[in-house]
């Protein structure tokens, strides 16, 4: 896993011969199954199931013509593989350390942190997380580099690394619906953002995490279940 260290800056990114593999692998894959594919595409393009079907159709319309048919299914096979590939590469998470802020990307979205805001930093399976000084998150950011490399870079930034994990993951609890310790609207948020959890919506459950974050409520997943608790105000 790559952790590049510059004067007063630590990056922490996927490794450039696992961004390689990503870009090359899945297109050469691509490629090989369309090639399969062709001796199967009419058969296939006629079950109702069958994923990347548009594909499929367009292998089986000149499954009889070679050497077109090899050339198309070569292609799309490829396609369907840089689509892939391009989707795992929006996916990827960047860390940017410095003494002063973090910076965590992904895609086109960017977040930046202050190095005061934030009370702990630790790893909750394979989400990085960050706390802030009210203890409520600021950041909760799957990934797939090297937690012990992300936990070098921020500790050598100076960042107060919770090598045990969430200080306050003994305040969680599950939540079921009507729960009266849950303030104002919160209940209303916890619920539907479950049915965006059944649903697989992770737009709805991004948003609906921040509401309830304005609220004090801090919330957790496991296997589609809920839990939550309070945050920790430091002031008013």
């Amino acid at each position: 896993m790559d952790a590049v260290y510059r004067r007063n800056e630590t990056v922490v990114s996927e490794p450039a011969w696992a961004v390689g593999l990503m870009w090359l692998g899945p297109p050469l894959a691509g490629a090989g199954l369309g090639w399969l594919l062709q001796a199967l595409a009419g058969w296939l393009a006629d079950l109702p199931w069958v994923p990347f079907k548009g594909p499929v159709e367009l292998i089986a319309s000149v499954a009889d013509n070679e050497p077109l048919a090899t050339i198309v299914s070569l292609a799309v096979g490829a396609v369907v593989g840089l689509v892939l590939a391009f989707i795992g590469a929006m996916e990827a998470l960047v860390v940017r350390l410095t003494d002063g802020d973090v910076t965590l990307r992904r895609g086109d979205h960017t977040q930046t942190i202050n190095r005061a805001a934030v009370r702990a930093v630790f790893v909750d399976g394979k989400q990085l997380v960050l706390l802030g000084q009210d203890a409520e998150e600021l950041a909760r950011e799957g990934f797939d580099l090297d937690a012990d490399r992300v936990r070098d870079g921020f500790l050598a930034h100076g960042y107060p690394w919770a090598a045990a994990g969430d200080p306050y993951r003994d305040e969680f609890r599950r939540w079921v619906p009507d729960d009266p310790e849950l303030p104002g609207s919160a209940g209303a948020l916890l619920k539907a953002r479950q049915k965006a959890l059944e649903k697989g919506d992770r737009t709805d459950i991004g948003e609906l995490r921040a509401e309830l974050g304005k609220l004090g409520v801090v919330v957790r997943e496991e296997s589609k279940r809920q839990y939550w608790r309070r945050t920790h105000p430091t002031s008013g």
